[in-house]
């Protein structure tokens, strides 16, 4: 079969798995938006105004990397864990499709899924929030298409860390807190102490955030996005590297 086939016989067999598992059909739906619900209460409390920014501005692109978060790796590590414990990632390795290919099928449903709630969080937020267009919405798509290959990595990666399933709750963790602290999700960098935000600018998912609100907002230099494209690029690199070297093809024993 061509490369085409298999990540569509994939694609739409993990689609099907994933319509049939309710709790990670709740997660990836309805969790980000009820994080942006809820964090848009406090996001009042914060001066705003001075990172010219605005709290549904705000909201909705935090909103765009809260799916990134959940639907792209917390799902996919779940995913990935479920799929070697049931030896379908050792069955499918001694078949036609390459490594590749079984990463990149299995991860399909989860992309598209990413691109069609960011695409409705910018019509809700042009309809609803009478907020303006995307000033420059190929910086936007290319920053969610970044986080979706990204995510997928880093999830691909932190797989090998992750015993069960359960225990998926636990090893997706850090990275959320983290980028939900540092990355910008929520908190502009520039509302940070200078130090702060420094380091804040090295995590994983702030280049992504970067990018995605420059593409709502605008007005970014060329030379912060030059940066915020390698920082991302750079951890992709990095995740790769994890998932050659100590991604598990076969059950944990």
């Amino acid at each position: 079969m061509t490369t085409p086939t298999v990540l569509k016989a994939l694609g739409r067999a993990e689609l099907t798995l994933l319509m049939r598992n309710r709790t990670a059909l709740f997660v990836a739906l309805l969790v980000p938006v009820a994080v942006v619900v809820a964090m848009r209460s406090s996001l009042h409390e914060l001066d705003l105004g001075a990172a010219g920014m605005g709290v549904a501005e705000v909201s909705l692109t935090g909103g765009i990397g809260m799916v990134l978060l959940m639907v792209v790796h917390s799902n996919l590590v779940s995913a990935y864990v479920a799929r070697r414990e049931a030896l379908v990632l050792k069955r499918l390795r001694t078949g036609e499709p390459s490594d590749l290919d079984v990463l990149t099928g299995i991860a399909l449903p989860a992309a598209a899924l990413t691109l069609a709630q960011s695409a409705v969080m910018v019509a809700a937020g042009m309809l609803l929030l009478d907020l303006r267009a995307p000033a420059r919405p190929e910086l936007l798509l290319g920053g969610v298409v970044l986080g979706v290959v990204l995510l997928t990595a880093v999830a691909a990666a932190t797989s090998s860390v992750t015993r069960t399933v359960d225990s998926a709750q636990i090893t997706t963790m850090p990275l959320f807190l983290v980028s939900m602290a540092g990355s910008g999700l929520f908190v502009p960098l520039e509302l940070m102490p200078e130090k702060m935000a420094s380091v804040c600018e090295l995590l994983p998912m702030t280049g992504v955030m970067t990018l995605v609100r420059a593409g709502w907002l605008g007005g970014t230099p060329a030379w912060d996005l030059l940066g915020a494209a390698l920082n991302a690029l750079a951890w992709t690199v990095i995740s790769v590297f994890a998932v050659r070297r100590w991604f598990r093809w076969e059950p944990r024993r």
